[in-house]
């Protein structure tokens, strides 16, 4: 098995990443931090930090200039980062040295990594921006269809009162929605630039040191966060957590599909595949299981970042390296959810006839709580719920349906309080509450 199943030619289908995955590999890193090497040098040209005709100079090598990851190994093995071979690399192959000496002017490594990793982390943003869009159409256009397809609620995994499969999917659609509707703040709060040199202080980069920070937080299109952040990783934590939010919904989203796909209950029909080697009749809920286990993953990595948080003095290598083993495993935990989400989405459908046999093999039990408050009408809601329990024994004991036990003792009660359409409460309107707010997102 691949060290990452991410990377695995093998299990691509089953672990996707799609775009996402491209921007976290070696030369997307390299490529970003070029980038932000050549922003660095055109802004401290145009601040007469740096001779202009070099900036200019830099700026256009950096954009066109390609390093071999593989050839700045023994450099890392070395220094334990990878600036120092890529700037020796790239004064190489700009062939001007009177130039070539004024590129990473006053930055530190720090400074040209994170920002570079911001720039890939901006991008990841945008894909899950799209992928979480697509996820809430489909689904909004689901529970329009199935507003008022009525089914069991489940509560501690067992059967509760009414409810409709337009709203099931509603409350996964509306978190959805609330993560979409937090990117803003998030990308102002997350998406910043470094730029502060060895120990923060900025030193190296002269009196214009804020001045070279806004401007390049300006030219990379990032946020200026007005001081150093090399030992707070408060950004990379606001990102990790909203996505460990995002696959933790579609956790339970999964895992809700596996019960209702289960062996004899069958609510739901999930798309093609899931075949057995040995058993022709089974259908694996194999996408579901894949988002459990992306929980699971998730739930470990978010731990170990967290633990790299804490960050000692001005500059803590430790901790920074357990930010590179477990940062790229949370953003492609993420997008790989995402796009199982989706592929799900696009199939997925509800058995109404199998949901109306599970209300019924209820034997009415489903209807408990409307009969205990019909009864509180005519007497006290203690006795109410004393005489309910005891409706439900004596039907259970019995095999018979609450309905025929209840009528019998209590032939005053409502006609319509065990129909199960008319005691699914606000669960239609819910589902509409989510369609309408899909639909306000353009």
């Amino acid at each position: 098995m691949a060290a990452s199943l991410f990377d695995s030619p093998l299990y691509t289908q089953l672990f996707p990443t799609k775009d996402c995955g491209r921007l976290f590999s070696d030369s997307a890193a390299l490529r970003a931090m070029l980038l932000v090497e050549g922003a660095l040098a055109k802004v401290q040209g145009e601040l007469g930090v740096i001779p202009a005709e070099s900036a200019a100079a830099i700026h256009r090598a950096s954009l066109e200039i390609q390093i071999d990851p593989g050839a700045l190994a023994q450099s890392v093995g070395q220094n334990g980062v990878c600036l120092p071979g890529l700037l020796s690399a790239f004064r190489k192959e700009m062939n001007a040295p009177e130039h070539a000496q004024f590129v990473h002017w006053g930055a530190t490594s720090q400074d040209i990594m994170d920002s570079g990793l911001m720039l890939r982390l901006r991008q990841a943003l945008v894909l899950a921006e799209a992928d979480l869009r697509r996820l809430i159409a489909l689904l909004a256009a689901a529970a329009d269809v199935h507003a008022d397809q009525v089914m069991a609620a489940r509560s501690y995994g067992q059967l509760a009162t009414p409810t409709s499969w337009g709203a099931v999917l509603a409350n996964w659609g509306m978190q959805a929605i609330d993560a979409l509707e937090e990117l803003p703040a998030l990308r102002a709060g997350a998406l910043w630039v470094s730029l502060s040199g060895a120990a923060g202080t900025g030193a190296a980069l002269g009196p214009q040191a804020g001045q070279t920070r806004a401007g390049l937080a300006q030219a990379l299109g990032l946020g200026d966060p007005g001081r150093s952040w090399h030992t707070d990783r408060g950004p990379i934590m606001r990102i990790s957590d909203w996505m460990g939010r995002n696959v933790t919904l579609m956790a339970g989203f999964g895992q809700t599909l596996i019960d209702l796909a289960a062996s004899g209950i069958q609510e739901v029909r999930l798309g093609g595949g899931g075949g057995s080697s040995t058993m022709p009749q089974k259908q694996n809920p194999v996408q579901p299981s894949v988002l459990v286990a992306l929980g699971h993953q998730m739930a470990g990595v978010r731990a170990g970042l967290a633990l790299g948080g804490a960050q000692r003095h001005q500059r803590d290598g430790a901790a920074w390296f357990t930010e590179w083993l477990l940062l790229p495993q949370i953003c492609l935990t993420h997008a790989s959810a995402l796009a199982q989400s989706i592929d799900i989405a696009t199939s997925l459908a509800p058995d109404a006839g199998r949901m109306a046999h599970t209300l019924t093999q209820s034997q009415g039990l489903v209807h408990a709580e409307a009969l205990s408050f019909a009864l509180s009408q005519k007497m006290a809601r203690p006795l109410a719920q004393d005489e309910t329990k005891s409706l439900c024994h004596k039907a259970l004991e019995t095999g018979s349906n609450l309905e025929d036990i209840a009528r019998a003792r209590h032939p005053d009660l409502p006609g319509d309080l065990f129909k199960d359409h008319s005691q699914m409460g606000q669960a239609p309107d819910a589902a509409r509450a989510f369609v309408a707010r899909a639909k306000a997102l353009g």
